[in-house]
């Protein structure tokens, strides 16, 4: 949050709490900031860092976006049902009840492209789309990371990584006849989403931003043999799609791609506060009530145990954010029920004020609350559910 900790103070002052925020301003200085870095590329969005209606039409409202990146099947059901169009399945799905609400949607006239990269995936949904009586769209899967003697540097995600395991899967497709090959998505996690700035770690970080540098030269040769062996075969390719927030600029130069895809850099969290060549603004907190005083220049609120997903530790822990200065205390961090917080000399924060945190990851807040609170220059002008406030958790 850009502003100062009484300007948010006595925003959230009467409500209750724990409670979200929104800054719609800086959130809009993000999208803005975010196309510009596409250069031109379109970007779809991806809704797993997002997780909220109101916010997803707000940024597919600007021009330089177009479509939306679900993360299951039965998303993509609830987004179609809602009005969105051109929706991507960014992970294979394989739950016969959530490939039939999509299906549904296709056979109604909804855009929805699911994601294989294994045959039999693609006989799974030969066979389900056969029996909605719709030929579906699918996009494969191809592995992004680059392999060293010792290190597997990356995510490991798809089992299709050459031209010829893609050319593969893709007879599989052709020689099925309720489904059809239009896209090719590989997501470079190594680029996108690995800081390259930590503080207090220059060594390490040198390290992975020479890493960085050949893996992009890796990827970008390998994407494009994924991409012209696929042609050579015959695929009607509509689409190619990569990257994140932290790789627009490399994946945009590709020039196999055809579209890119961000999503944390619109609440840009915690964890994106360490990337060398970027930086956007922290729209998103949460604000937890000081519940005690255990001792002076201590604080304990109420709740805040929200841990993001990864591997584990410090840096997957919400950080205290305003009053600027705050640290969470390092024997407790935060609590399931209670996090005490360390103010900084001179700070005092009264009982039942709150104390703001943001999250180490995006979307992943969103599942504690059930609404974000939309926060328009010196007030909250609405607030709009999440996923978790329509009553929705997909995983």
């Amino acid at each position: 949050m850009g502003r100062t900790y009484a300007h948010y103070r006595d925003l959230v002052r009467g409500r209750r709490l724990p409670l979200a925020l929104c800054d719609l301003g800086l959130f809009d200085e993000n999208v803005a900031a975010i196309a510009r870095r596409a250069g031109g590329t379109p970007i779809r969005v991806a809704s797993k860092s997002v997780r909220c209606r109101a916010l997803l039409r707000r940024i597919l409202d600007h021009d330089a976006y177009r479509g939306v990146m679900c993360f299951t099947a039965a998303e993509a059901a609830f987004l179609a049902e809602d009005g969105f169009d051109d929706l991507l399945v960014a992970y294979p799905t394989v739950d016969r009840e959530e490939l039939v609400a999509a299906l549904e949607w296709v056979k109604k006239g909804t855009r929805i492209v699911l994601m294989v990269d294994d045959p039999e995936q693609v006989r799974r949904i030969n066979a389900l789309a056969d029996e909605v009586g719709v030929v579906a769209d699918l996009c494969i899967d191809v592995d992004m990371s680059m392999r060293l003697p010792g290190l597997h540097f990356g995510v490991r995600r798809s089992p299709v990584r050459t031209a010829a395991e893609a050319a593969a899967v893709a007879r599989v497709i052709s020689r099925a006849g309720s489904v059809r090959l239009v896209g090719v998505m590989g997501y470079e996690a190594q680029i996108a989403g690995l800081a390259d700035a930590v503080p207090g770690k220059a060594p390490m970080m040198a390290v992975v931003r020479a890493l960085k540098g050949r893996s992009i030269a890796e990827l970008t040769a390998r994407r494009g043999a994924v991409v012209d062996a696929l042609r050579r075969g015959g695929a009607d390719l509509e689409f190619v799609n990569g990257g994140g927030t932290g790789s627009l600029e490399s994946t945009s130069r590709d020039p196999a791609v055809t579209e890119v895809t961000a999503g944390s850099g619109f609440f840009s969290p915690a964890l994106f506060d360490s990337y060398r060549d970027f930086h956007h603004q922290p729209a998103v907190a949460f604000a937890l009530p000081v519940t005690r005083r255990p001792a002076p220049g201590i604080v304990t609120c109420h709740g805040g145990g929200y841990i993001a997903s990864g591997a584990t530790g410090d840096d997957k822990q919400p950080q205290p954010y305003l009053p600027r200065g705050a640290e969470l205390l390092p024997l407790e961090g935060a609590g399931e029920v209670q996090t005490p917080v360390k103010l900084p000399t001179g700070t005092t924060v009264a009982i039942g004020d709150p104390i703001f945190f943001r999250h180490a990851k995006a979307g992943e807040l969103c599942e504690r609350f059930a609404t974000l609170a939309l926060v328009e220059g010196d007030s909250i002008v609405e607030e709009v559910p999440t996923y978790r406030g329509d009553g929705k958790t997909f995983l």
